[in-house]
């Protein structure tokens, strides 16, 4: 197989990947395709490649901006942007951990949180259930913080460092 048939292969498996977990098809082939090559891309690049439009290019590149997978480039003498991949993985590990528990798990754990504390009124066995409940997954979504925070700090941390290490 050609590198370039490789690349696109793993640009249309990341994109489905991605669209499984809940990040636009578009915003992961982009993030696919700036991970696969060592080069700059330019916008116009990218849409020539993956065939999409500028507006999905640019919210996207602007996305993967903000969940520091992708950054801005500037190149002497060019006016067009270029942008290119983190290509560390474990740093992309701990900031996509980062950006989903600040997008999903800390707005549910707000909710819990609330709703622990909320007074409720009506029959008594239906607020027993949920009481319950909510505190079955607040304590789910409070372990699930502690393991997201763990996987964040992880590479950062000596001890880490030699557990992964040996894991090789």
């Amino acid at each position: 197989m050609k590198i370039e048939e490789a690349k696109l292969e793993f640009i249309q498996t990341w994109g489905s990947l991605g669209s499984s977990w809940g990040i636009p098809k578009s915003m992961a082939q982009i993030h696919a395709l700036l991970l696969a090559s060592n080069k700059l891309f330019s916008t116009e690049e990218i849409m020539e490649t993956i065939k999409l439009s500028r507006g999905n290019v640019n919210i996207n590149l602007r996305e993967l901006s903000n969940w520091k997978l992708a950054t801005k480039v500037n190149k002497i003498g060019e006016r067009k942007e270029f942008f290119k991949a983190e290509y560390d993985v474990w740093t992309i590990a701990r900031n996509i951990a980062s950006e989903r528990k600040k997008r999903e798990l800390q707005p549910i754990s707000e909710f819990l949180i609330r709703m622990k504390t909320e007074k409720l009124e009506g029959d008594k066995k239906d607020i027993k259930h949920f009481k319950e409940l909510i505190k079955d997954l607040s304590d789910l979504v409070q372990q699930l913080e502690k393991l997201t925070d763990i996987l964040i700090r992880m590479n950062e941390n000596a001890f880490f460092q030699k557990v992964i290490t040996l894991m090789k």
